[in-house]
C-alpha cells in the first residue's frame, strides 16, 4: 500500500484538532457556540475565496454578521428564527455580489453553506438528553468514513468512483468507508448505552454516504473554479472546508430526519428508533 505524502501532516492535524473539538463539544455552552460561529465564518471566507467572489470584504462582513446573529438567536428563539436570518443574509449577499454571472450566482450559497455548518451542529447539541451523543456519533461516523475510505482505497484500489470530480476516490474506498462509518456509529451508541433498534444501522450508513456526498460536492466546486484547496489553514488538509465538507452534509441530513420525526428533540429523532 502506498501512503500519500500528505498522510503525516493529515494525521498530526487530526490528532491536534480532533480532541480539541470533542472537549469543547463536551463543555457545550457559549464556548462551543463561539467555536461553531468562528468555524462557520472561516468556511464562508474559504467559500468566497474559492469562487473568487466580489466584492469579497462586504460579502464576508454580511455573511459573518448573519452567522453570528443566527447563532445568538438560537439561544433565545426557536430554530426557524435563526434559519430565517441565514436565508435573509443569503438574499442580501445575492444583491451585493458582483463579477460575472456564475460567481454572482454562487456567492449567496456561501452563506447558506456556512449556515449548514452552524445551525445543525448547534441545534443538535441543544437537545438536552442526547445532544452530546448525537455530535459524537456524527464525528465518529464521518471521521471513520474518511479514514476507512482512505485506506481501503489504497489497499484495494479498483474502479474509480467519479474520476472527473475526484480522481483518487474508488468504489472500494467508498464502500469500505461506509461500512466502517456504520460500525463506528453503532459502536458509539453501544458505548453511550443508548438503546435503539437495528434500524439505527442504516441511518448511520445514510450519514456515511451523505458525508461522502459532501466531500464530492466540495471537490466538484473546487474543480469548477480551478482551485486545489479551499485555503491552507490546516497542514495536510488544506482549508477548514476541506476538513468539514462531509460533516456539514451529514449533520444537515441527520437534522432533517430528526426534525421530521421529533421536532422538539431532533437528536432523539434520528438516533432512537
Amino acid at each position: 500500500m502506498r501512503i500519500g505524502e500528505d498522510f503525516l501532516p493529515r494525521l498530526a492535524s487530526a490528532l491536534v484538532l480532533g480532541p480539541l473539538v470533542v472537549l469543547v463539544a463536551v463543555a457545550g455552552g457559549w464556548a462551543f457556540s463561539a467555536l461553531v460561529a468562528l468555524s462557520s465564518v472561516i468556511v464562508l471566507w474559504e467559500w468566497l475565496r474559492m469562487i473568487g467572489a466580489k466584492p469579497r470584504t462586504p460579502l464576508l462582513v454580511i455573511g459573518a454578521a448573519t452567522l453570528v446573529v443566527a447563532v445568538l438567536l438560537l439561544a433565545i428563539r426557536p430554530p426557524p428564527a435563526a434559519i430565517g436570518i441565514v436565508v435573509l443574509g443569503a438574499i442580501t449577499a445575492a444583491l451585493v455580489a458582483r463579477s460575472n454571472r456564475e460567481r454572482r450566482t454562487w456567492a449567496p450559497f456561501g452563506v447558506l453553506y456556512a449556515g449548514a455548518l452552524a445551525l445543525p451542529t448547534l441545534i443538535l447539541r441543544q437537545d438536552g438528553s442526547l445532544g452530546l451523543v448525537s455530535l459524537v456519533w456524527l464525528l465518529a461516523v464521518v471521521w471513520s468514513t474518511d479514514i476507512a475510505a482512505y485506506f481501503c482505497g489504497r489497499l484495494i484500489g479498483g474502479p474509480k468512483l467519479w474520476p472527473r470530480v475526484s480522481p483518487n476516490k474508488t468504489w472500494a474506498g467508498s464502500l469500505g468507508g461506509a461500512l466502517f462509518g456504520m460500525l463506528a456509529g453503532m459502536a458509539t451508541l453501544y458505548l453511550a448505552r443508548v438503546e435503539t433498534a437495528l434500524i439505527a444501522a442504516p441511518v448511520a450508513l445514510l450519514a456515511s454516504f451523505a458525508s461522502q456526498g459532501g466531500d464530492l460536492f466540495e471537490s466538484a466546486m473546487k474543480r469548477r473554479f480551478g482551485v486545489k484547496d479551499s485555503s491552507h489553514l490546516i497542514p495536510g488538509h488544506g482549508g477548514l472546508m476541506d476538513r468539514l465538507d462531509g460533516f456539514i452534509a451529514a449533520a444537515a441530513v441527520m437534522l432533517l430526519i430528526g426534525l421530521l420525526r421529533a421536532p422538539d428533540a431532533p437528536a432523539r429523532g434520528f438516533l432512537l428508533w
